[in-house]
């Protein structure tokens, strides 16, 4: 997949080292290796690290004891941080930006009009609404309600979290709307009317899941669920796709794809491809054997056939009758070779099983091959061409490719330099693609591109939130220990003071092929950079930066490359006198998670503050907390001997050592997060506690992973953040 989840930041201690030892840094697995600290286990089979694991109950989401636990963290939390002085006006501040009715609504096709989900202060849960292109481009658009989830939050008695509607084309007036209990990632699905504005009665209804399902048709679904015993993998996902007629309960509805229990990754999906009109081109299935690895299956005179693809692609889309994909290994067809990170495209039927007889030539297979630093970061097919944001140092630019006798034809499509550009919504029978472009100082602007014309529109334009006049942006390159050129990005004060003072965050998170471009964080700036902060974003290995080469360099046994790039951006910036260990913190979520945490046992000394939010930690049983399986493609298997001896190396929970000088880190996490499990956040507060560490954790009890609840929880969140931050390093 091109991507995961979320972001990071970590500490800071006294470096007293000078360049040579940047330049050739002690190896920390290494020393772990012949002096293991006090909780490391003796034996690493999955028994063995149980019975080392004396904090097992903190596991148990809503156990007595846990429960306890995070009742007395908080307290102690929210007495070092709502107590400070800029708790308050941070938290004001936040939650006017996150609240503010001059954001720009982001907007999708609905119909012949747009639909938005919009929170503000008056709807923190949201009201989904819509409205036509001709009123949206205006200062005051004129929006019609369709649900308020604030109202039927509070009618049905539940923490209702919306998280989208599916709408079946062409008229899209039914739309299956995906609600959530308390911001988890399983919903349930019900089915809504456009034209009453109700939900349908007797329509589709789908029970509390992580579903994967799409319309097949006006009365027919095609659903991955829970379906009962033994219908799910390890990970909870499910592997069985089956065919939902309208009335039908689930229990009879139709089998049309299995995968295996055995399967890996998030789930087998089904995909459903349309022309312009709606009619469907194409009906396939992804069967995911782990984290990146895939098998593609067509239905095709109703029983599923397997396509001959890498294992390692992304399918794109359908035009014409060709499949549209990008493979993440380098692969080869038909006597052609195929780079990974290219975009294809091949007719449907040559790719199997039984093959047509067309000579396809690369030329006419090869849409996109990507230079050392370019990446394919998305993609929309239209009817009749192709429209790509591609990457190119991590800057983006648009691209439209259109197909002719010879191969394909580019068009640039002219967006600002020096900025993220990102694909929304799109029409194919419109030819429009919704374009959105920012930059770390520039505040998002969403423009609709007419594909035929190769032209964009602006339609809105955000304010700025903050004051960009006082910092500037620069990208410089650090050198990683195997000699690899890391690129990050500086925003600083225009008049820092180069001697090692400026409090700076630095982000990374490697992982999952996930990139990280030139980003507005309108929270940030106004909190941080506003308070003369500096920001760093480091595009390590282990991201989508630089394509799948750039991902696969820190997988599984090689994940120390991504620490390692990680430490030496922290280094680079010292050494420009940018920063100072004293002044220096790290942030970072989820993946992010296992970056800070890690640069905090390997490097203390290089970091004086870490915000370690909804991470994963503990490496050696991360498989047993749910729903940890699905990224044993990422980080290997600790059940398999060899794959734990590597993965114990970085697994911080059981890196923690007494005697170490460790900063004052901030650990939080969320109590639904159903995602990455908050045993991990726990067990390591615990252990640094039991240590005799100075540490925070603080566990909210609603929100999930992504922390898209409430703007007003999420400003309170942002608040602790930064006040944090502030403390361990401009204090």
């Amino acid at each position: 997949m091109k991507s995961l989840f979320l972001s990071a930041a970590l500490p800071v201690l006294i470096l007293a080292a000078g360049p040579a030892l940047a330049l050739a840094p002690t190896d920390p697995t290494a020393a772990a290796a012949t002096n293991p600290p006090p909780h490391f286990p003796r034996d690493l089979s999955p028994e063995g690290v149980k019975a080392a694991d004396d904090h097992l109950a903190l596991e148990e989401v809503d156990g007595a004891e846990a429960r306890a636990f995070v009742a007395a963290s908080n307290e102690k939390a929210l007495a070092a941080l709502t107590g400070d002085r800029r708790y308050e006006p941070f938290r004001q501040q936040a939650e006017a930006i996150l609240t503010a009715t001059d954001r720009i609504p982001g907007v999708n096709f609905l119909g012949e009009g747009l639909g938005n989900f919009w929170q503000d202060a008056a709807n923190p849960k949201g009201v989904w609404r819509r409205t036509t292109l001709d009123s949206y481009r205006t200062a005051q658009p004129q929006w019609e309600t369709l649900i308020d989830i604030d109202a039927l939050a509070k009618a049905e008695g539940r923490d209702w979290v919306f998280k989208g509607a599916d709408c079946l084309a062409p008229d899209e007036t039914r739309c299956l709307i995906n609600l959530s209990d308390g911001g988890k990632d399983a919903v349930t699905v019900r089915e809504f009317d456009l034209t009453t504005k109700t939900f349908v009665e007797n329509g589709f209804v789908i029970p509390e899941g992580k579903h994967r399902l799409t319309w097949l048709d006006r009365d027919t679904l095609l659903i991955a669920t829970d379906f009962g015993p033994n219908t799910m993998t390890e990970s909870g996902y499910p592997f069985i796709v089956k065919s939902l007629k309208r009335g039908q309960p689930l229990a009879q509805a139709t089998e049309v794809y299995r995968g295996q229990q055995s399967d890996g990754g998030y789930g087998v999906s089904p995909m459903v491809f349309r022309d312009k009109a709606g009619a469907v081109e194409a009906v396939l299935f992804s069967r995911p054997l782990d984290t990146f690895r895939s098998e593609i299956w067509r239905l095709a005179d109703g029983k599923p056939v397997k396509l001959n693809l890498p294992e390692r692609v992304a399918v794109e889309g359908v035009m014409a009758g060709n499949l549209i994909f990008s493979p993440d290994q380098a692969w080869s067809f038909d006597g052609q070779d195929y780079a990974a990170g290219s975009l294809l495209s091949l007719p449907l039927g040559v790719l199997g099983p039984v093959r047509l007889d067309i000579a396809i030539g690369a030329q006419r297979a090869t849409v996109f091959t990507p230079s050392p630093r370019q990446s394919l970061q998305n993609v929309t097919v239209f009817s009749d061409s192709i429209v790509t944001v591609i990457a190119d140092n991590v800057v983006g630019t648009l691209k439209r490719f259109t197909p002719s006798a010879n191969g394909w034809t580019v068009t640039e499509l002219a967006v600002p330099a020096n900025s993220a550009v990102g694909l929304g919504d799109s029409s194919k029978s419109k030819g429009q693609v919704f374009v959105s472009t920012q930059g770390f100082l520039t505040p998002p602007t969403l423009s609709l591109a007419d594909v035929a014309a190769a032209a964009l529109t602006e339609l809105k334009s955000a304010p700025a939130k903050f004051d960009a006049s006082t910092h500037v942006v620069e990208q410089f390159e650090a050198t990683s220990s195997d000699g690899t050129k890391i690129p990050y990005f500086v925003t600083r004060p225009r008049d820092l003071a180069m001697d090692g003072t400026g409090p700076t965050i630095l982000f990374g998170y490697g992982g999952f092929q996930a990139s990280f471009p030139p980003a507005y964080k309108p929270e940030m700036g106004k909190l941080w950079l506003e308070n003369g902060g500096v920001f760093v974003q480091a595009n390590i290995r282990g991201g989508g930066e630089f394509g799948p080469a750039w991902h696969q360099a820190a997988l599984r046994e090689d994940r120390q490359r991504a620490f390692d790039d990680f430490a030496a951006v922290a280094r680079d910036l010292e050494q420009r006198k940018i920063t100072s260990p004293r002044h220096l913190g790290i942030y970072g979520r989820s993946n992010g998670g296992v970056l800070t945490s890690v640069s905090i046992t390997q490097h203390p000394e290089l970091f004086n503050a870490a915000v370690i939010e909804s991470p994963l930690i503990d490496m050696l049983r991360y498989q047993d907390l749910p729903a940890g399986a699905s990224w044993i493609g990422e980080y290997g298997d600790p059940r398999i001997p060899a794959d734990a001896e590597f993965i114990a190396r970085y697994s911080a929970y059981q890196q923690l050592r007494p005697e170490a000088k460790y900063p004052r880190v901030y650990i939080t996490t969320n109590t639904r997060d159903d995602r990455v499990h908050p045993g991990h956040a726990r067990k390591f507060a615990a252990r640094l506690g039991e240590q005799g560490h100075d540490h925070l954790y603080f566990e909210d009890t609603a929100g999930g992973h992504s922390n898209d609840a409430d703007p007003v929880a999420n400003a309170r969140r942002w608040a602790r953040h930064y006040v944090y931050l502030s403390q361990q390093l401009m204090d």
